[in-house]
């Protein structure tokens, strides 16, 4: 009673005398203190991020930053950061989601500096477990996503950044959005262990000889020496021969698999799976109709979440293998042949670019599934007839079908099915038709050296 109120403007400019923010009195801010004004304030980037706000955003990107360079108050605020990280990308994980994953929509959604910051919170995360503890496909993910880089061990992530010569603004600029986005993941299917959980897998199934059969990457590298001779010959008849050759071989792999895994309880060969596959625009609803046609003929279900940019392919694992390697390829053929086709105009000088691509890829993905069941069927055919328990090859597809369709139940109960548009340019149909005939069912030398 009786005392003077300060006003908003006049308790602002009397806080800002302080140069240690939280403090009080003059009295050095607490780790507790700290934490909870820098959880005050990524709470206010957040809200500035969903309206969005980009002068409020810059002005809470500031403050944060300015207690990330004070040498009082660096220490327990970055350490806040990186756990805060940590915590967002493991809840991350229970959610479903793996590094490719969470890389593709970071790319898709923000941009590649918060993409390289995504990699380096990943990176420190999964680094918590035992290599053995964490599914190899994880880590094949992370070492692809990280090109190479590494970090050193006395140091944090944000460390070495800062090491590198980034300001505190820009770091904190692009750790904030990437932080906002992690939590708010949706919940997707756990197609693998999660970290920590992963177990070592079985030994490898043996012939009558007792000889070890992992025959994947040798017949990969086989596959991809042949179809790498295929896109670099002129001569059309060679290249069909090598095409036919790899084609040949990657459906005799996957028939192989199939009798090996039986009998067996190994999971990376014996089990349906599950991997995700980027679909990005432009004409994204073509690409996963071309995506279901390869993977269709290869004993394979896929289902397309449109708004996170990806497909989920079910199957088994070198069947996987065939639809990843397949589906690229021929999609960098299909997005070549595009390019040098070059625009359309219709009759009154307005363009029908637009339609005539969509057309093109329309009927590109039709006739390739037509060719891949065409040539599925001929290798089964053959594959039974030359296989010394090729009585046994029907029943064994058949179960295998069975427990794709069982993984398919178990991750998506709840599938809508949707109908692509109706193609509506004659000329990009018969085009793409044609360019479907032409293209080489083959991988592409982009993907030179992987597994």
């Amino acid at each position: 009673m009786g005392k003077a109120r300060r006003t908003g403007r006049q308790r602002a400019r009397h806080d800002s005398c302080d140069p240690r923010p939280g403090t009080a009195f003059g009295a050095p801010p607490s780790d507790a203190d700290l934490r909870g004004r820098l959880f005050d304030l990524l709470g206010e980037a957040f809200d500035a991020l969903d309206e969005p706000d980009e002068h409020r955003l810059d002005s809470v990107t500031a403050s944060v930053a300015a207690l990330c360079d004070a040498s009082t108050t660096r220490r327990p605020v970055v350490l806040t950061l990186l756990g805060s990280m940590v915590s967002a990308t493991t809840r991350a994980w229970q959610l479903g989601w793996q590094p490719a994953d969470v890389h593709r929509l970071v790319g898709r959604r923000l941009g590649a500096p918060e993409q390289s910051v995504a990699v380096d919170a990943m990176r420190h995360e999964l680094a918590q477990y035992a290599p053995a503890s964490v599914d190899p496909s994880w880590l094949a993910q992370l070492r692809e996503l990280a090109d190479g880089r590494t970090l050193p061990p006395s140091t944090s992530w944000i460390d070495d950044r800062r090491a590198a010569g980034t300001d505190w603004f820009t770091l904190v600029s692009q750790v904030v959005p990437v932080l906002h986005l992690v939590t708010r993941l949706p919940e997707l299917e756990r197609l693998t262990p999660l970290p920590g959980e992963a177990r070592a897998a079985a030994p490898a199934p043996r012939d009558e000889a007792g000889d070890a059969r992992v025959p994947d990457e040798r017949i990969l590298s086989r596959v991809r020496m042949l179809l790498a001779k295929a896109e670099s010959t002129t001569f059309e008849a060679e290249a069909a021969t090598f095409t036919a050759g790899a084609q040949a071989l990657m459906a005799r792999h996957s028939i192989d698999a199939a009798l090996l895994a039986r009998g067996t309880d190994r999971p990376a060969r014996g089990e349906a799976m599950g991997r995700r596959i980027g679909i990005d625009n432009p004409y994204e609803g073509q690409k996963a109709s071309l995506l279901q046609a390869v993977a269709s003929a290869n004993r394979c279900r896929t289902v397309w979440s449109r708004e996170l940019g990806f497909a989920t392919v079910v199957g088994f694992e070198t069947d996987l293998d065939t639809v990843e390697l397949l589906f690229t390829s021929l999609l960098v053929q299909a997005n070549r042949t595009l390019a040098a086709a070059g625009s359309r105009t219709d009759v009154y000088g307005g363009s029908r670019t637009r339609s005539f691509r969509q057309s093109f890829l329309a009927a590109f993905a039709h006739r390739i599934g037509e060719r891949l069941q065409e040539a599925r069927a001929r290798e089964e055919a053959q594959a039974a007839a030359a296989h010394s328990n090729g009585r046994e090859l029907v029943p064994i597809l058949a179960a295998r079908a069975e427990q794709v369709d069982e993984a398919m139940a178990m991750w998506f109960p709840h599938v809508r099915r949707t109908r692509a548009s109706l193609p509506r340019d004659a000329e990009g149909w018969h085009s793409g038709r044609s360019a479907a005939d032409r293209a080489q069912l083959a991988a592409s030398p982009r993907l030179e050296g992987r597994g």
